[in-house]
Parts: structure tokens; sequence; C-alpha cells
């Protein structure tokens, strides 16, 4: 809140009226409701005896607090994912630099919207990133130092990430020895707490989330494994690899389209036309459909709400690359991927009533 809003709320708090406060502090009710107003602004001298009246430290007073909750910083982000779709990717990045100016030391707000921000330059396909992650960059360096471990270790692995792009391989081995290590499993820990009190619920949720979690850390292994194969030549290999995530990923109950994934890049690889169509024809429609997770037992607990309206998204994003992107020229002289294409760019994919900042974290 600014100064102006944290005076009115304290000052309510309290019982006080515009008067009383004028007369504790020698000033005239007048000159208290533009405070209020935000239209001027207490003299510096009177700042440590208007905090003692409102019963508020000067931090407090001044804005320097993390004073946003948790359900502010959620509800931002969807604002800022709203702005990227009304007015572009730019409008909401002002948007994000802005409210952070206003809450410069609330490091779950920097984290937050940066988070997402990074993110959406490549679910909205953003064409020149660079300037923006240099900007990104300095926040993940000013979050290292925070308080809350989640955000500090978050910040180092996405600058870790940023110096293995920049091929400064010594930076990013250096960061990564500095990631704290600790031999207890303090979510595991919890869930067998959990279990001895037949918290049977919150116990399940952990697994289930630690199931998602593990997946998901089993299918980006398994693709660059692919990657690995098919860069020393492996194709038997590389074959292997595909028909493994894709059974992994039918097994576990993941979404439909994630399992032609693996296949789509090994035929992309292989400059595979006939392939790569026939795999983008399932994998395209599949992507619109609803993924309910509470549908299969292994995810009772979960939330799959703003899949549909993701994976749209991606699909977009994908079919935008395979129109464009050179390394896909084999593709276009086509006519079953022009007409393919030319389906999927006529229909619309609506957004969900979810929330986008936990859809795009389980996407990452």
């Amino acid at each position: 809140m600014k100064i102006n809003q944290i005076i009115r709320q304290k000052r309510k708090e309290l019982s006080l009226t515009q008067e009383q406060i004028a007369d504790f502090l020698g000033v005239s009710t007048p000159a208290v409701n533009k405070w209020e107003k935000g239209s001027t602004y207490p003299d510096i001298t009177l700042l440590p005896a208007l905090a003692r009246l409102l019963k508020i430290d000067l931090n407090t007073l001044m804005s320097f607090n993390d004073d946003l909750t948790d359900i502010e910083i959620e509800n931002f982000v969807d604002e800022v994912d709203k702005t990227v779709q009304e007015q572009g990717y730019d409008a909401a990045f002002q948007k994000a630099i802005n409210k952070i100016h206003e809450y410069p030391t609330c490091d779950r707000l920097i984290y937050s919207a940066i988070l997402y921000l990074e993110g959406a330059l490549t679910l909205y396909n953003v064409a020149e990133v660079e300037p923006y992650q240099k900007i990104y960059e300095t926040f993940y360096k000013r979050l290292t130092t925070s308080q809350i471990p989640e955000i500090r270790d978050t910040a180092t692995s996405m600058l870790i990430s940023y110096a293995r792009n920049k091929g400064d391989f010594s930076r990013a081995e250096e960061l990564i020895n500095s990631l704290p290590f600790s031999t207890i499993d303090r979510e595991e820990q919890l869930a067998i707490l959990y279990q001895r009190q037949e918290r049977y619920q919150d116990a399940e949720k952990i697994w289930e989330h630690r199931a998602i979690q593990r997946m998901s850390e089993i299918q980006t292994a398994l693709i660059n494994m692919l990657e690995i194969a098919l860069h020393e030549k492996r194709e038997r290999d590389a074959d292997f690899l595909a028909d493994l995530y894709e059974a992994v990923t039918r097994q576990f109950c993941f979404p439909e389209w994630m399992r032609y994934s693996a296949h789509l890049q090994l035929a992309l690889v292989k400059k595979d036309k006939d392939r790569s169509v026939s795999i983008l024809r399932k994998m395209l429609p599949a992507m619109k459909k609803e993924w309910n997770a509470q549908n299969c037992p292994l995810y009772r607990n979960a939330d799959g709400s703003g899949s549909t309206w993701l994976s749209g998204k991606l699909a977009k994003t994908i079919a935008d690359e395979l129109t464009s992107n050179e390394e896909y020229t084999f593709l276009r002289d086509d006519s079953a991927f022009e007409k393919l294409i030319t389906q999927f760019k006529d229909e619309k994919y609506s957004r969900s009533d979810s929330k986008v900042s936990r859809a795009s974290q389980r996407s990452r």
C-alpha cells in the first residue's frame, strides 16, 4: 500500500478522526485530509510522531515492508497475464516493473512476477528476448540474497541456466556448488508424519505432488538422453528412448498430447516429413482436450484446471515455429502439412478460468 492508504487504514483501525490526528500533530485537518487523498505528504519531521500515533514503525508507514499478501500477488500475476493477452508482452512487462518499483523489498512479488514473465517469453513466442532477460538476470541476482529459501534457490537455479546458455560454464559450476545440500528430505518426512497421524489426505497430497514432480524429472531426463543419442547418431537408442517416453507418460496419466512430443522431436530431427505430419495430426487436436487429473487415481487431489488453455497456447507456439523456422522448411512443401496447419490456425483456443501462474509453474 502507499503511504496515504496506510495512514487512512491505520487511523480507522484505531478509531481516530482526521481532526484528532491533526490535533495530536499540530497540523490542520485539511492537511491530514490531503495526506489521505495522496495529494500531499506529511513533512519529514512529522513522520516519527505520525508512526508512533498510528502504532506502526517507520518502515511500515513508508511502505518498506513486504505487505502484499500471497493472494494479492497471485491476483496481480493474473492481471499481468491478462495484459499480455490484451495489450502485448511489453505492456505486461512495464506493468510488472512498475509494481516492483512500488514494492521493491517484496521478494515474493519479484519472484512471482519475474518467473511468470520469464515463462511467458516462450509461451507467447516473444521475438526479442535478450533485452528482457538482461533485466530478469538482475532481479535473479537480487533474489539470491532472499531470506526465503525457495526464492533464493530458484533464483540461483535461473542464474545457472543463464550462465549455461551463455557458455559461461565456470560461473554455472560455481553457482551449482553454492546451492545448499541437505540429507533430510523435509517433504518426505512431513508425508510420513501425516500418515502416522492418520491425516491421510494431507499425506496423499504430498505423495501426489512428488509423483508429478518426479515424473516431470523423468520426462526431462529422457528428452535430454534422446537429444544426446541423436547427436551421437545412435538412432536405435533414440527410438527406444522416444518409445519409453511415450510409455511412461501414458502410464502416469499425463495429458495425451505429451506422449507424442518425443516422437515428434525425433521425426523432426530426422526430417521425416510423413512421420512428422502423422504425429502432428494426432498431437494438435489432443492439445485441445481437457485434462482432468482427478480422473486418474494417482492424482485424486491434483488440480489440472488450466491445462487446456495452456496446451492450446503451446500448440500455437509449435505451429508458429514449424511454419517460420528455416529448420523445418522440409515440411512446408507438403500439402498435408499445409492443410493441417491452416485448419489448426482457423480454430480458436479459449482461456480457461484457472490461475495461469499455477499452470505455468506446472508446465516448467
